[in-house]
Formats: C-alpha cells, structure tokens, sequence
C-alpha cells in the first residue's frame, strides 16, 4: 500500500459514499459476502470496490480471519469515521424528510432524567410555545445510550454526560447543572421511616439499579466499595424511572433517583427519602451536540433556551465544520 498521507481534497475527490457503505457493512456483517449481498451486489463486485478504497486511502483495511474479516488498526480507525459520517447521513435525511413533507421542522431530543422534571419540560413548552408545529421527540435514557443514538443519527442532541467509550474531541459539551442523588423506597418499606442507616444494612435489600456502565451505576459501585460491601446480589436493573416506581410501590425494595426527582415524588408520597447521604456524586450534566454536525436552526433554539441564551447565544451553539 502506498504510505503517503492523503490530503482531505485527495479523500474528498477519491472515496465514493458507496464504498462507505460497503465498509460499514462489513463491519457490521462481519464477511464481504454479506455485506456485497445487503448492497445488491455480486462478491467480485464488493471485492475490487473495497480494493480501490485501499487504494483511494493509501492503507490495508482487513486482512482474513477465517471465513471473515478482521479489520487492520487503519482499518478500525477508518470504519469509527465514517460510522460519524452514516449518523451525520441519518440526520440529513430526516431533516430532508421532514422538509420534503410541507413540515415546520423536526427536533429529536434525548435526556437523563435529572432535567425531566425542571430544565427539560421548561424548555419543551417555551419551543412549542414559540413553533407549535415543530414535530419534536423525547427519549429518556442513560448518558451512555443516548451518545450512541446521537452518532448515529438517531437524536439531534443530548442532554447529559460525557460516558466512557465516546470521545469529548468529537462532542460539544456545554454544562447546565449538577445533579444530587436520593436514597429512596416505597412508603411501606420497613425502613422507611428510619432515623439511622449505613449502607452496610441497606446492601442487604433487594435493590433497583441503573444497567452498567451507564454513569449512575458506576457512582454506586464505588460507593459500595468505599463502604467494604459488594453490590446487592438480590438486584433489578433498570433505567426507567416509572418502572423504578411501580417497582418500589409494590415490593419492598431500595433505588437511587435525582434528588430533583425524590423531592417530587416524595412530596406525592408515592416514596420516602432515606436519612443517607451518598459520598460519591454524579459529574455535572449538559448540553451535548456532535462537532462537524450541523445544527437545524430546531435545534439551536432549543439550545439556546435550555441555556437561557438570547438569540446570538442560538447562533453560537451551532459547531463549526472542522475537516
């Protein structure tokens, strides 16, 4: 292969979107079969495609592992820029959608649920407010997951943290607030009008946890083990905070919410807060949007009134397109 670097007009004048294509179905199919078949397309066809993209890039993509392909470190590193390209493709063709439908626009939003209850709502009612036909979408999830979403197209932006896995080089982050954790249970659990606990004896109930590696569940592990217990073998794991509800109504069981969102519920008396405060807290939320990924004017409003920013403040949020 030749070593030379290819400059950014060489790559733009050499690579073909459908040879992006075919890259990311091999990837995600694991042999050029599969993939040339998903395309439409003969295997000697998919073949010398992906043979004059080695060329066009100047580098060996693959090499064989028995019936599939291993992608080589150029390869890996190639395949995680154009899985930036495929969301940026998504979000386009959504935008492109919804204008070629006679719509007002389109806003695909995703949040933790720490600003649910205060920033979130308050800024999805001023932009309805301001566009009521503005078609616009809510996904409550973790950090984590919802940064997947966003590079793939899915969501317009995020409001949440930066997770381990996503580079903050690729990503905008803007902070909004921090976010405090509550100990809760149901107002029938036994301890729930406790005076004293420690986390030794809370351990011993079944508890509702986060999944892994999502941000709250890892502030948990390490307070269990700065505290010397393992996690609580009796557990559910969950994200959804309804579930987490109905869960601790019904069975005497232990989760941990945003404080924000206990204060609300306990004030319904739909739970109690438990006398135990957390060592470890969460790192401050915010605004997250993909750098090199226009924003729809949508969403650079929302941004603008999530962070109470006027209108050159909505300007600004806009990244610039870095090649």
């Amino acid at each position: 292969m030749n070593t030379a670097t290819p400059s950014v007009q060489a790559l733009l004048n050499r690579v073909r979107l459908r040879q992006v294509a075919l890259l990311l179905e091999v990837q995600a199919l694991g042999t050029l079969r599969a993939a040339a078949a998903q395309l439409g397309m003969t295997q000697p066809a998919a073949t010398v495609m992906l043979r004059e993209l080695e060329a066009a890039l100047g580098v060996q993509l693959f090499q064989r592992q028995g019936r599939g392909l291993r992608p080589t470190p150029a390869g890996a590193a190639v395949m995680a820029h154009f899985s930036g390209l495929r969301g940026s493709m998504e979000a386009l063709a959504r935008e492109l959608a919804d204008l070629g439908a006679g719509g007002a626009g389109s806003l695909a939003v995703g949040s933790i649920l720490a600003p649910s209850p205060t920033l979130l709502t308050r800024t999805v009612a001023r932009i309805k407010q301001e566009q009521p036909r503005l078609r616009l979408s809510v996904l409550t999830e973790t950090s984590d997951r919802l940064l997947d979403l966003l590079g793939e197209g899915k969501l317009d932006l995020v409001i949440g943290r930066m997770a381990d896995g996503h580079l903050h080089a690729e990503h905008q982050f803007r902070v909004l607030d921090s976010e405090a954790l509550s100990i809760v249970v149901g107002p029938q659990h036994p301890l729930a009008r406790a005076r004293r606990l420690s986390i030794a004896r809370l351990v011993e109930q079944p508890w509702i946890l986060q999944p892994r590696e999502s941000p709250m569940r890892e502030v948990l592990e390490r307070e269990f083990r700065l505290h010397g217990v393992d996690t609580p073998p009796n557990l559910v794991e969950t994200s959804s905070i309804l579930t987490t509800l109905f869960l601790i109504g019904e069975a005497p069981m232990v989760a941990v919410v945003p404080a924000s969102l206990a204060a609300r519920y306990a004030a319904m008396k739909l739970l109690r807060v438990l006398p135990l405060q957390l060592s470890h807290q969460l790192d401050p939320y915010g605004s997250v949007v993909l750098r090199g990924r226009p924003l729809t004017p949508a969403a650079q409003r929302f941004l603008a009134l999530l962070h109470g920013d006027g209108e050159a403040g909505a300007a600004a949020q806009r990244p610039q397109m870095a090649l």
